[in-house]
């Protein structure tokens, strides 16, 4: 089963990217997130759209 929320390392290391590029576009609105507890995760979606260049 595909991850549906990924973590902001994990983010990260499948962009090929720091995590302060990561946070950057979480600002910008490219990035998707969702709080569970006390982490904030990615949406797997919105991972594919950036990388898709939808974004």
């Amino acid at each position: 089963m595909e991850k549906l929320l990924v973590s902001i390392t994990d983010a990260a290391k499948a962009l090929s990217l720091g995590r302060t590029s990561i946070y950057e576009l979480m600002r910008s609105g490219a990035l998707e997130t969702r709080k569970m507890g006390r982490r904030r995760l990615i949406t797997a979606d919105s991972l594919r759209r950036l990388v898709e260049g939808q974004d």
